[in-house]
Formats: structure tokens, C-alpha cells, sequence
């Protein structure tokens, strides 16, 4: 029988600390191919025999979240497998063995219900603990703020964080207080049918208005720290990302990007590939002055907007999901932090100086 195992990454970052040496997968999708042979069995008990490391509750979870198909089509743990039945199941695999410590850290909680809360993450914050940042990070102020509901251990994988983002990347987060809340949200990722979009300020004036970038991400195999897109659709992982330019600001210009999937670094490095690196991105050569004049004057401006927002500009801005209990579409949009909204600023009133002096 088959027993090849699939790993995807359903969200677009994870580079915390040492970056992508603490590259982790929160879901894992296990193909299974019944033998010629199979005599009828239920689905449950086939997947308890021929998965290591599970539990029939985690089986029903996903049966009951509608991760589990055959043949393409959803199907209940009751189902009996037949003969070379095509199985697929998505299930949450455990991200880190570190022990979760609570931590009195601020956090600035968006939503918050029995099920869920959504939080809006500030730049330079980890989310979750990894190689190099054992504490400090996002997890362990949702342990704290959770600490006396007896329902919400931070060190079960089944609950707590359901995606993630970059330590310098800031904006919203959800986080599952239950496993039947994080597998039904964690479906919904999986499925591409979250709605997400995040404001970049990227270097240069893209010709398009809209635009779609299409390119597999893999890891960059000159530079550990990168992803980069692949040349070979072999290669890779399938990925997508829809931009509309907002506002253009002479050197620079204000996009939104939606994200159709979700990779690692996806925006950063889909941006780079159309020749617009995120502004200030220093793992992707944003912290150089990719255009522009020679003046000093202008050198020195741009110094000053590195100061002012001292890591890549990117903001996960908006979020929307189906409530796993109610089932009613939710929807979170966020302020840009004081620090994209500066450099902001600093470019507008820039580009209306150099117009007014080119009239």
C-alpha cells in the first residue's frame, strides 16, 4: 500500500529569529492508497491502522471538520474503504517541542469570543517559539491572557496559533482557544478561502494598476535566509499572489496584496521577482536605495525612512473568516502602525515637493 506523506505550508510566514531555520508546517496532508485487496472497513479504523502517532479523536476531528476525502470528495468517518480508495487527510501536526511558558506581554486583542481571538501583532514581535527565541513571543502572551481558562493549554498542538507572520511583518492574527475551533479554521487556510490583504510600500513605480504574480516558492539554494521563485514548475510550491497599486509616490508606491495562497515570504519574494523589492526588506536587498537620484539630499531622505520604519514594509492589514460555531463570515480590518504610516507621510510629502519643483 501507499504511504507517501505530504507536507504544505498553508500560510506565508514563518521566518522567526533565524528566519527560515525555524521553518515549521502547522498542517500536514497524508495521501493514503487503499490495497486491491481491501476488504470494507470503516474509514476511522482503516486511518487508525495505517497512521503512527494519532488518535481516533484527532481522526473524527478532521472527519468533522471535512478534511477527510476519497476520490476527491468529502467523506464522514463512517465511510467504508474499498479497494485502491484514494485517501486524503488533513490533520495539525505538532510545530515545536519547546514547553510554552505564559508571559505578562501586551497584547492588543482585536476579537475575542469562547472560540477564537483575533490580535493585531506589532513589528519585531515573534509569534511562536523557535530556534533562538525560546520566550518573548506572541504564544506566550496568549498563554498569559488564557492562563485561567482550563480549556487552553498553549502547549497542546490542537489549539493556538492558526497561521503566522514574519517577526518584522506586523498586523492580525487568529488565534483557536479549541481543537474544533482551530481545525475548522485551519481547513478554511488550507481551502484558500480566508480573505486576506496586506499594504507593502515596495521600491519603484509598477506599471500596471493590477496585476497577478504566479511562481512556485522554494527555498533560495545560494541563501538559506531567502526563498526565491523557481524556474522548474517542478520545484517548489504552487503560489499566488494578486496586487493593486494604491498610491504611487515617485521612487516607491503603496500596493495591497491579496494572497490567493499562502508560502513562505510569499509577498516579499513574489515582489522581488517582479522587480519591486519591499522597502527596507534587508533579507531581500530593500535596504539599499534601489531608486532614485545621486543627490545627497535625496540619500539622506531615505536614510531617514529606514530609520522611521526600521523593517520591511509590510502590514497584514485585513482578515475575514467563517466562524467556526456560528458560521458567520467575520471580518477585521487594522490601522497601519504609526511607523508604516511615517514613512508614508515622509514619501508623499517628498513626491509633492518633487513635483511642484518639476512644474
Amino acid at each position: 500500500m501507499s504511504d507517501d506523506i505530504f507536507l504544505e505550508d498553508f500560510d506565508d510566514t514563518f521566518a522567526d529569529g533565524d528566519e527560515l531555520a525555524a521553518e515549521e508546517t502547522l498542517f500536514k496532508e497524508v495521501h493514503l492508497i487503499a490495497d486491491k485487496g481491501q476488504s470494507p472497513i470503516r474509514i476511522d479504523k482503516f486511518l487508525i491502522d495505517h497512521l503512527a502517532n494519532t488518535s481516533r479523536n484527532k481522526i473524527q476531528q478532521a472527519a468533522d471538520a471535512g478534511a477527510i476525502a476519497v476520490n476527491g470528495k468529502i467523506v464522514k468517518s463512517n465511510y467504508k474503504v474499498k479497494p485502491c480508495d484514494s485517501i486524503v487527510i488533513t490533520m495539525n501536526t505538532p510545530v515545536y517541542d519547546n514547553s510554552i511558558v505564559a508571559e505578562d506581554i501586551p497584547l492588543d486583542i482585536v476579537y475575542e469570543d469562547d472560540d477564537l481571538m483575533v490580535v493585531n501583532k506589532p513589528a519585531g514581535l515573534v509569534v511562536h517559539p523557535g530556534c533562538g527565541n525560546t520566550h518573548g513571543t506572541l504564544i506566550n502572551a496568549v498563554a498569559w491572557h488564557l492562563r485561567n481558562n482550563k480549556n487552553f493549554d498553549a502547549n497542546d498542538p490542537q489549539v493556538g496559533l492558526v497561521h503566522r507572520i514574519d517577526k518584522n511583518t506586523s498586523g492580525l492574527l487568529v488565534v483557536a482557544k479549541t481543537a474544533a475551533a482551530k481545525a475548522h479554521l485551519g481547513m478554511q487556510f488550507f481551502k484558500k478561502t480566508t480573505k486576506r490583504t496586506y499594504n507593502a510600500v515596495v521600491w519603484g513605480t509598477l506599471k500596471e494598476d493590477t496585476g497577478t504574480i504566479v511562481g512556485n516558492i522554494t527555498r533560495n539554494p545560494r541563501n538559506r535566509l531567502q526563498m526565491c521563485v523557481s524556474n522548474d514548475d517542478a520545484i517548489g510550491k504552487y503560489a499566488v499572489t494578486h496586487y493593486k497599486v494604491l498610491e504611487r509616490l515617485s521612487y516607491v508606491s503603496l500596493v495591497e496584496c491579496n494572497l490567493e495562497t499562502g508560502r513562505t515570504h510569499q509577498i516579499r519574494v513574489h515582489m522581488k521577482h517582479i522587480g519591486h523589492i519591499l522597502f527596507n526588506d534587508d533579507v531581500y536587498g530593500g535596504d539599499e536605495i534601489l531608486k532614485g537620484t545621486n543627490f545627497s539630499k535625496y540619500s539622506q531622505f531615505v536614510r531617514n525612512c529606514f530609520k522611521i520604519c526600521p523593517r520591511q514594509a509590510l502590514h497584514a492589514k485585513t482578515l475575514g473568516f467563517i466562524h467556526p460555531s456560528t458560521g458567520e463570515m467575520m471580518f477585521f480590518d487594522s490601522e497601519l502602525p504609526a511607523d508604516f504610516s511615517e514613512l508614508l507621510e515622509s514619501w508623499r510629502r517628498y513626491s509633492q515637493a518633487s513635483a511642484s519643483f518639476n512644474q
